[in-house]
């Protein structure tokens, strides 16, 4: 009997995140993170999760934009969708009126990322197997083949993508072995957000270095006198040996960047992350020659496999920060990886959201055994919130992360944790609204 997929639901929940500022930068104050939340269900009971992280307002915009894709889903074949991912990808991606509110971007392209991400979390599930691992099993050709590599070839072919995975092929039982005994390197931004005051700011970093992270992260782009003054007590709390990245959040223009990052280059900042619009290519290419050897990060916003390819074909960046959700899923990251193996820049996967650390950690650690082969500078963001609302929660000790071995991607969220924050009936909504 061939199952199906019969439905595809998508669930708004909100996490009240800035009644204590978590998740506070300079482009978003008060943020409530939160989740498109979807699952696929399937003719024989079975289930995948996935979500598009949101930070509030807006969460049900994406809501919309998962149901307004399901219907490209309901009544497949589940083994055609899983037997030819790529284009169930572009089945999502391509189609042609539903397109034309991206192409390829915005808020249509998060929604098809967290079907996506369903549906391989529904195939790691079947084959009882954490996605890194069933990405990581895959041929060199099972691999080009989830890549659409239509606009890509004046940068990456299929044949320089295969040379890519099967130059790392050799080493991946052995890379597999260590990442299940040691972890990815993890760096946090726990310390760091805006909305903290001094004293937490420094306490929360003596704890991360104490907790075996190597690598810290600080909000910055608001008050300069606030970004000298922070930065300079999070640089003496944990000595000159621990990296510091900072993170303007998009919150400048070009020549405000190169002098606000130039005025903190003396508490050696380690990377500038987002220091101006997203989507302004050449921005970060002039900002990246400025500032040398300050290095350069940007990608949680960046909205599709071409942008990476012109920030990687410019030189713009010395550091990608692919993101879960804000692509189309786990496909086109693969796509996205190995455009970074081609130009040789590391991967430090965006994390700070809900379920975010959850679903990217498969990417790095799928990253590491199977296409770049290294964690040389390569650290996933860790934030420690709300990983208790998830039935396989992120693992960390000594400032990495364990890798999953649940079946799956790690998105699902536990029952009892839908119920309470679903927005607007949820109690934690409801309790608010009448306090």
């Amino acid at each position: 009997m061939t199952e199906l997929i019969t439905a595809v639901e998508a669930v708004d929940v909100r996490f009240p995140t800035s009644r204590d500022l978590d998740g506070s930068d300079a482009m978003n104050p008060e943020p409530d993170y939160s989740a498109a939340y979807v699952t696929i269900r399937t003719s024989d009971g079975a289930e995948g999760h996935g979500l598009a992280f949101t930070v509030g307002r807006g969460n049900e915009v994406e809501v919309a934009a998962v149901r307004a894709l399901a219907p490209l889903v309901t009544g497949l074949s589940v083994d055609e969708v899983l037997g030819g991912l790529g284009a169930f990808s572009r089945r999502l991606t391509g189609d042609s009126q539903l397109r034309w509110l991206g192409p390829e971007k915005g808020a249509i392209h998060m929604a098809a990322a967290a079907i996506v991400n369903a549906v391989w979390d529904l195939h790691g599930r079947r084959r009882g197997k954490p996605v890194w691992l069933l990405l990581s099993e895959l041929t060199p050709e099972q691999l080009v083949d989830l890549v659409d590599f239509r606009y890509l070839e004046d940068a990456l072919t299929r044949d320089e993508a295969l040379d890519i995975l099967r130059r790392a092929e050799p080493g991946r039982a052995e890379r597999t072995t260590h990442l299940l005994r040691h972890g990815y390197p993890a760096y946090t931004t726990t310390p760091g957000w805006l909305g903290y005051d001094d004293e937490k700011l420094v306490r929360l970093s003596c704890e991360a270095v104490a907790d075996g992270f190597t690598q810290i992260k600080l909000k910055v782009g608001a008050d300069p006198a606030d970004d000298e003054r922070r930065l300079r007590l999070a640089r003496e709390a944990v000595g000159p040996d621990i990296r510091i990245a900072v993170d303007a959040n998009q919150a400048w223009g070009v020549r405000q960047a190169i002098d606000r990052m130039s005025a903190l280059a003396r508490y050696d900042p380690y990377w500038i992350e987002e220091p101006t619009s997203p989507d302004d290519i050449l921005g970060h290419a002039a900002i990246r020659r400025a500032l040398a050897p300050m290095k350069v990060a940007t990608g949680e916003h960046t909205h599709n496999q071409v942008m990476f390819k012109q920030l990687l074909q410019a030189e713009a960046i010395d550091v990608l920060q692919l993101d879960a959700s804000r692509t189309a899923g786990v496909t086109e990251n693969v796509a996205i990886l190995l455009l970074a193996a081609k130009f040789g820049v590391p991967v430090c996967p965006h994390a700070g959201g809900v379920g975010l650390c959850e679903m990217v950690q498969h990417l790095a650690m799928f990253d590491y055994v199977a296409v770049s082969g290294t964690t040389e500078d390569r650290v996933i963001e860790y934030v420690d919130h709300l990983h208790e609302h998830f039935t396989d929660p992120v693992r960390i000790r000594d400032g990495h992360y364990l890798a999953p071995t649940a079946p799956g991607i790690s998105a699902e969220l536990r029952p009892d944790s839908i119920a309470a924050h679903r927005f607007p009936d949820g109690p934690v909504w409801t309790r608010q609204a009448t306090a």
